[in-house]
């Protein structure tokens, strides 16, 4: 299935109402050219759902947890106590510390990492997962979707995670492990007001996202039950 077909094919199930799933992966060349990336890149990828690329290297990304988490750059010395005694989202550093040991994160061998909308991607070529900014109805077709032909309890998870690692960590240690779990993340208080107030983030590796294509016109998508969930996001029907 190509991008187009899959991107066709999406539409059909959750209208054409729905952001741009967005596919994430490093190359040697950029997709483009962005000088000014912000401090936090979750708002500027969020852009890529509207249709904007977007290329991140080691110099754009500033944040020294985004370096770690996008696998430019080892954990900055600063992060443990920051993460702890600053932002307060775990009790110790030693925690934070055995949190990213355990997260076995490599440095990325290329020096781009890139964004791109589905509607302007041709090959599935070096794409290590799908990003899907999603409400909460959006979520309910991606989850029926994964649950489909997956009865593992870790067929979707949620971890505790920066914006950025529940994006782009995850996936593509998962990818790169051939795993076949799908991650819904955006529980970040940081980056929370950098996302629409109705979504989260819903990201599938590349090696799960392959065999997912071929189950999704016999899954609950195109089935009664979501049909009407469809009819909401689309906005045909309000109310409860």
């Amino acid at each position: 299935m190509t991008p187009k077909e899959f991107l066709d094919l999406y539409r059909e199930a959750f209208s054409e109402k729905v952001p741009i799933p967005i596919a994430f992966g490093y190359g040697g060349t950029p997709a483009c050219e962005n000088n000014n990336v912000p401090r936090c890149i979750i708002g500027t990828i969020r852009k890529v759902a509207d249709g904007m690329p977007l290329t991140l290297h080691r110099e754009n990304v500033r944040c020294g947890g985004g370096k770690l988490y996008t696998m430019f750059a080892p954990m900055p010395e600063s992060v443990p106590s920051f993460v702890s005694e600053t932002e307060r989202y775990k009790a110790s550093g030693e925690m934070v510390v055995e949190y990213v040991r355990d997260l076995g994160i490599s440095l990325a061998e290329k020096p781009y990492l890139n964004f791109m909308p589905l509607t302007l991607l041709k090959t599935w070529d070096g794409i290590e997962g799908i990003l899907f900014f999603a409400t909460p109805d959006m979520l309910s077709g991606l989850a029926a979707w994964a649950f489909y032909d997956n009865n593992s309890n870790d067929a979707v998870v949620t971890r505790f995670a920066s914006g950025c690692a529940g994006i782009v960590t995850f996936a593509i240690k998962e990818n790169r492990e051939k795993g076949r779990s799908c991650f819904i993340a955006g529980f970040d208080p940081s980056a929370r007001p950098l996302i629409p107030q109705n979504e989260l983030t819903f990201t599938i590796p590349m090696s799960r996202f392959m065999e997912m294509t071929g189950t999704m016109r016999e899954s609950a998508l195109f089935r009664n039950a979501f049909s009407v969930v469809r009819k909401r996001i689309a906005g045909e029907i309000t109310g409860r």
